[in-house]
C-alpha cells in the first residue's frame, strides 16, 4: 500500500510515463520545406509551401524585421553571459524573453503569407571591454532604428501592418529602459 501510495504521489508530480515521444519542429526556410511534427510539405519556389502575394515593401520588412529580431536575441544572450550589472542582466533578460515571443509571432505570420525568412546569424559579440555598456548602447541604436521602421513602415497586408503596430510599444519600452539604465 505504501509503495502504491507513493507511485501515485509521483505520478500526480512527475506525470503519467509515457512510452511515445514526439518531437515538433517548425521551420521557415528558403528551400520552401516546412516541417511540422513528422509530416514535411515542401513546395517548388522559396516561399514556404505558400505563394506569397505580399508587396516587395512588405516582404522586405519581413526580412529587416527578421533579421534585428535574430541579432537582438544573440546580443541579449552575450549579455546574460558576459555583463556584470545585474539591472542590465535582468533588462537582457527582459528583451530575450520579449524577443523571442516576436521572432515566434513572426515565424509563424511569415509561414502563413508563405514569405521564407533568412537564417538567423550564429552570434553577435560585444566588445570585451565594458559589455554592459556596450550592450546598453547597441540596445539603444537598435531599438531606435526599429522603433523608426516600425512606425514609418507602409505595410499593405493587415496581418503583418496589426503586428508591426502591437509590437511597436514593447520595442519602445525596450528602447525607454535601456536609455535609463544607460544613463545611471
Amino acid at each position: 500500500m505504501k509503495t502504491l501510495s507513493l507511485t501515485l504521489l509521483a505520478i500526480l508530480a512527475f506525470g503519467c510515463p509515457s512510452r511515445e515521444s514526439t518531437t515538433s519542429t517548425d521551420t521557415v526556410s528558403t528551400s520552401g520545406t516546412v516541417v511540422t511534427g513528422t509530416e514535411s510539405k515542401t513546395s517548388t519556389g522559396s516561399t514556404g509551401g505558400v505563394v506569397s502575394t505580399l508587396s516587395a515593401g512588405d516582404k522586405q520588412f519581413f526580412i529587416s524585421a527578421a533579421q534585428a529580431n535574430a541579432s537582438e536575441i544573440a546580443l541579449s544572450r552575450v549579455a546574460l553571459d558576459q555583463a556584470v550589472n545585474a539591472n542590465v542582466k535582468s533588462f537582457a533578460n527582459h528583451v530575450l524573453a520579449d524577443h523571442d515571443t516576436m521572432d515566434h509571432e513572426l515565424k509563424d505570420l511569415a509561414l502563413r503569407k508563405g514569405i521564407a525568412l533568412p537564417a538567423s546569424k550564429a552570434s553577435d559579440t560585444l566588445p570585451n571591454v565594458d559589455v554592459d555598456h556596450a550592450y546598453l548602447q547597441q540596445m539603444i541604436r537598435d531599438h531606435e532604428k526599429a522603433v523608426a521602421d516600425f512606425s514609418s513602415a507602409n505595410l499593405k497586408d493587415p496581418d503583418l501592418r496589426a503586428w508591426a503596430v502591437k509590437t511597436l510599444p514593447m520595442l519602445r519600452g525596450h528602447l525607454a529602459a535601456a536609455k535609463k539604465l544607460s544613463g545611471s
